[in-house]
């Protein structure tokens, strides 16, 4: 899908990440200290890890920086679990490392191995985990070898439950997945890049926060304005899958007040991106324009 150059989107390149600059000639280096209010990170491994792949994976991820973390193994029982129709034979490899943050804090998702994850993007991770409920977390994703990536979404919703002792509402869980489906193939099949999906995905929920729409005709009303808005052609086929993800979302429990912020964040990011890798000036100015006027938006929503 992606033509590998990297993120969210090879993101993965997008990464939401985050580099921290570091003293080269620091001799006397604090150590990590263990967050007693949070907890410590949860490192989830895909239970078809070989020892040697697990072993690779725990590098990449940088588990012995951390001072304690604690290790938990997903496989296709939860995908069952979280996944409807889903095949609990399935294979799991992509694994990834959680870290509970303070309110307010949004999520950061960083694809270590951008490499080895051949579909899901950071965005597509993070529009995911804000659609099943998940939220202010620092996640990094890490496979040994290619794969799309999948099963990494539902070590995060394992790992989550674990960690905040809360329970994921399955339907939310299962129309995130179908959100992570949905994007990769439309993705593929339009040959748009990962940045622009991504900022499709998260400007039509803006809308559907803003507008609150009663029908299925007005959420397709929405998805239309947003293709149009970032000049996105796609067949019948795959608008009609679109229109059915955003209506199933549209009707989903969320609290879209909280998210908000969460969700501009996000735009914020996409729009970066979309600066370094959109060099067509009228294309780039009508997507700063629609994204600043999605802030705007946000700011009044609730006055």
């Amino acid at each position: 899908m992606k033509p590998k150059f990297s993120i969210m989107m090879s993101a993965i390149v997008l990464t939401l990440s985050v580099i921290i600059p570091t003293n080269a000639f620091a001799t006397n280096s604090q150590p990590k200290a263990i967050n007693e209010k949070l907890g410590v990170p949860i490192v989830v491994y895909g239970a078809n890890l070989s020892d040697l792949e697990r072993t690779t994976v725990k590098e990449a991820l940088r588990v012995n920086e951390e001072p304690e973390v604690d290790e938990i193994t997903v496989s296709g029982e939860d995908l069952v679990k979280y996944i409807s129709n889903s095949n609990s034979s399935a294979r799991m490899y992509s694994s990834a490392k959680i870290t509970r943050q303070e309110e307010g804090k949004g999520l950061v998702i960083s694809i270590v191995t951008p490499e080895n994850i051949t579909e899901v993007t950071s965005e597509m991770y993070a529009n995911a985990m804000l659609t099943a409920g998940i939220e202010d977390a620092s996640v990094e994703v890490a496979a040994p070898k290619p794969v799309t990536g999948h099963s990494a979404l539902v070590g995060i919703y394992k790992a989550y439950e674990v960690k905040t002792g809360e329970t994921l509402d399955t339907e939310r869980t299962d129309v995130a997945n179908d959100e992570l489906s949905v994007a990769t193939q439309i993705a593929e099949n339009a040959n748009i890049s990962d940045e622009q999906i991504a900022a499709l995905l998260t400007g039509i929920k803006q809308d559907i926060a803003e507008l609150n729409p009663a029908t299925r005709e007005e959420v397709a009303q929405i998805v239309e304005d947003q293709l149009s808005k970032l000049q996105i052609e796609l067949s019948e086929q795959d608008r009609q899958l679109l229109i059915d993800l955003m209506d199933r979302i549209s009707k989903l429990d969320i609290d879209f007040t909280k998210l908000s912020d969460q969700l501009s964040d996000l735009t914020t990011t996409i729009e970066e991106k979309f600066n370094n890798v959109i060099h067509d000036e009228g294309f780039w100015n009508g997507v700063k324009n629609f994204f600043n006027n999605l802030i705007n938006t946000i700011s009044t929503w609730f006055k």
